[in-house]
């Protein structure tokens, strides 16, 4: 099953898996998907990570499957010979996730996914980022990211790369960043903060942050309080894109640059995102590279 769904850039909508694991439903954005195949036998790898099921090879690229029946604390498959592997690619990473049924891909508003509270989803442990309802059922959006940088650190966001900056002086330019994640906003800023980013807007959706450009306009001199946007593509309410379209077709907004920092910078997002007129776009581990692009466009010298 290829995964070759074309959407219009900037409608805050976004296509979404459905799949089970168990009895449990649950989606993937389709943005996330390279290819869906029938289960195939692995090789085990000696001493990986209970989740880690091995290693496939399909047409001579290795991928490693993770088990997501472990990940979730779920039994194991009745009939293995009828699951699936969704093959994923988001962090310059290709993984194979194993699931037990595909159901099929529904086009939904970010508008009506909810946000977990934190007696679902906590900053430090929880993997679900958003909760839909559709055809009765609730379907449980996962963070797919923090899936695989629990059981590989070293392909979470790289901190240490903030390191050679941290000698600079401090820097007031107004930063608005708009993310879902609370691990990850925190992460963004605190690394912002060591290479001397310390005016910081922190936004935990494209909704929220668009609410505060508003509020900026009203009170006149939108550049005091905006000198950039940086913005995650997927979130509750409103999407990067979305955010990103009304800021480049907003009179007063639009010389503002604007990043989009995101899992999912690939060829076909990164065409999306020129389109609607992002300055610049950055894979998410990719933090040191996120600090230059912010010197780059607000013309800061070392």
């Amino acid at each position: 099953m290829e995964t070759n769904i074309l959407m219009e850039s900037g409608t805050n909508e976004v296509e979404i898996l459905e799949f089970m694991v168990g009895n449990n439903h649950y989606g993937i954005n389709v943005a996330k998907i390279k290819e869906i195949v029938t289960y195939q036998k692995v090789t085990p790898i000696p001493v990986a990570k209970p989740e880690v099921e091995g290693i496939f090879m399909p047409r001579d690229t290795m991928i490693t499957v993770i088990d997501l029946a472990k990940v979730i604390k779920l039994p194991p498959s009745q009939d293995i010979n009828s699951d699936m592997f969704i093959i994923t690619n988001f962090n310059k990473l290709n993984v194979a996730f194993h699931v037990h049924k595909v159901i099929g891909i529904h086009r939904v508003s970010w508008a009506d996914i909810i946000t977990p509270d934190s007696t679902i989803s906590s900053a430090d442990q929880g993997i679900a980022t958003g909760i839909v309802k559709i055809d009765s059922n609730l379907i449980v959006i996962l963070d797919f990211e923090r899936i695989v940088s629990d059981i590989s650190p070293e392909t979470g966001l790289k901190v240490s790369d903030v390191d050679k900056y941290t000698h600079r002086a401090r820097n007031d330019s107004p930063i608005v960043i708009a993310e879902d994640s609370p691990l990850l906003i925190r992460l963004i800023s605190d690394s912002l903060h060591k290479a001397g980013y310390t005016n910081i807007t922190l936004c935990k959706n494209g909704q929220e942050a668009w609410d505060n450009l508003c509020h900026f306009k009203t009170v006149g001199d939108i550049d005091r309080y905006v000198a950039c946007v940086i913005t995650d593509l997927e979130m509750p309410m409103m999407d990067g894109h979305r955010l990103t379209k009304l800021i480049k077709t907003d009179e007063e907004l639009k010389h503002i640059p604007v990043i989009i920092f995101s899992s999912l910078i690939n060829e076909q997002m990164r065409v999306k995102g020129e389109g609607l007129g992002a300055d610049a776009q950055l894979s998410k581990p990719e933090i040191g590279q996120l600090v230059a692009e912010i010197d780059r466009l607000l013309g800061v010298v070392e």
